[in-house]
């Protein structure tokens, strides 16, 4: 059975992920429209960073028989003497893979170029071009150097997109090749996976097991699918522990632990974890009023409940941005003006297909006092949109520089674990603690209930203009969603008040 680059980085990230994909895809989750529309990120980088090679051929393929059709159409390429190939395919030794580009430097002798819609080279991306690497030497082909295009992250845009400056070159061409030991090995166990008729052990020990650093995504992707083979009816088994490592799993199954009040200290890696396997085992939360009365007393009324949704994208929208940055177009803020005062609420969504930050903004100083405290959740990030907004806008500089002055950050109770209850299992996200402070609140209740969701939605909906038909209910959806996340922070606010009275 041939082993395609994509089934070998599969079989890196689990060897059991690249067994389901080929005997039993049915139980593998669906590509949702959030993974979805990442891929589609990444065509759409690519087809900029091909415009670096005019007079380029294309091949790529549309289905199954086309796809089939590529590896002779790409050696009839190689063979007219073609200098560049964009989606071509080589096979060899039973292994095949579909390069992005292949730019020949001599006679059988070419450089290997990956692009990837990132703002760096990853070292995923070197077990990647090792294995094209390896496909291509099979082929009895040379390769000179080995590079990944991939987008400046200091590249600002002014007007149609540079491509020459928009996209940026890493020379990887020793760190491949020092993978050619460790590729030749892995392959050989992805094709005895391939050629098993019994699905390898799921247990997440086996995520990522040659180390690749910067791949931290792979553990929770596969705990997904990891809960979904193996239920576990009870909800404080050893696999919600916090951030566990694949080793730390490996322990915990090889002493027969599965609950984690029952995991000892010697396999605890860090302080979270103690915290989530003393509450879980003595079924009462951490609390420590003083810590908590001390922060809250630091607060200035009146108080701003404050959160910004944004948008971001590896091709910069409007002039100014940059790739990947996040930049505002809604806000929900809610204010407690006194102790004893209703609480308000203001917010702005932008509707129209243009830069919201201006009218965002304007609107934005015109609701927020210039006195008392503004809490965020994970102040960071309002932080640094600010930050951005106020580069791009000298006008609103001194604004969002004494705004940023007055921030606070109301998840310190929790990351600090002033405040710990075992069902936030070691997350001091909002949508961890809310269900245990303020119950009454749900986001699983709202159509749109996360901010990758909220993003995608409204990029599809202003900018793009898709789903018009549901653009009123979608609009909806998206002020819902914000004003929870202030909302939720008033409670919360609340809720802890009263423990320190």
């Amino acid at each position: 059975m041939t082993l395609s680059k994509s089934d070998y980085m599969l079989f890196l990230r689990h060897p059991a992920w690249l067994w389901l994909k080929k005997y039993d895809k049915s139980k593998l989750p669906p590509i949702d429209e959030d993974t979805q529309a990442m891929f589609d990120v990444g065509h759409e980088f690519e087809s900029y960073a091909e415009q670096l090679f005019p007079g380029a051929v294309r091949l790529g393929f549309s289905n199954y028989d086309s796809y089939l059709a590529l590896a002779d159409k790409t050696l009839n390429e190689i063979n007219n003497g073609t200098q560049v190939i964009l989606q071509g395919r080589l096979e060899a030794s039973g292994l095949t893979c579909i390069f992005d580009v292949l730019q020949k430097v001599g006679e059988k002798e070419f450089d290997l170029i990956e692009i990837k819609s990132t703002t760096k080279a990853k070292p995923e991306h070197e077990y990647d071009l090792a294995f094209q690497l390896l496909v291509l030497e099979k082929s009895d082909y040379k390769v000179r150097n080995i590079v990944v295009i991939h987008a400046n992250k200091d590249y600002v845009r002014d007007g149609a997109i540079d491509v020459q400056q928009f996209c940026t070159q890493t020379d990887i061409t020793d760190k491949v090749r020092s993978l050619s030991d460790v590729t030749e090995q892995q392959i050989l166990a992805a094709q005895a996976v391939l050629n098993s008729s019994t699905m390898p052990d799921i247990s997440p020990r086996y995520v990522n097991k040659v180390g690749i650093p910067g791949v931290s995504q792979w553990f929770q992707e596969w705990m997904g699918i990891f809960k979904l083979l193996k239920p576990n009816t009870d909800p404080y088994n050893v696999y919600e522990l916090s951030y566990p490592s694949s080793e730390q799993i490996g322990k915990l199954e090889d002493t027969g632990i599965t609950r984690i009040a029952d995991v000892p200290d010697e396999l605890v890696l860090r302080p979270k974890q103690f915290a989530q396997i003393k509450t879980t085992r003595e079924d009462k939360p951490l609390v420590d009023k003083e810590k908590i009365k001390e922060f809250l007393d630091t607060f200035q009324y009146p108080l701003y409940f404050f959160d910004y949704e944004t948008m971001s994208s590896i091709i910069p929208t409007f002039d100014g941005m940059s790739p990947y940055k996040d930049y505002p177009f809604q806000y929900s803020l809610h204010i407690l003006r006194s102790p004893t005062s209703e609480v308000e609420h203001y917010e702005y969504l932008h509707a129209d297909n243009s830069n919201p930050m201006p009218g965002l903004l304007s609107q934005l100083k015109q609701d927020i006092g210039d006195e008392g405290t503004v809490l965020a959740w994970n102040m960071s990030y309002e932080k640094g949109c600010n930050d951005r907004m106020a580069a791009l806008y000298p006008e609103y500089s001194e604004f969002l520089m004494e705004l940023n002055e007055r921030i606070n950050d109301l998840m310190i109770p929790f990351s600090e674990m002033w405040y710990f209850h075992k069902d936030f299992f070691g997350s001091a996200s909002v949508k961890k603690v809310l269900p245990v402070m303020a119950p009454e609140l749900s986001y699983k209740e709202l159509d749109v209930n996360n901010g990758l969701l909220a993003r995608r939605m409204w990029t599809q909906t202003v900018l793009e203009d898709k789903h018009q038909d549901r653009r009123a209910e979608i609009m909806e959806n998206l002020s819902k969603y914000c004003t929870l996340d202030t909302y939720a922070m008033v409670r919360i606010y609340e809720e802890l008040q009263k423990l320190v009275k």
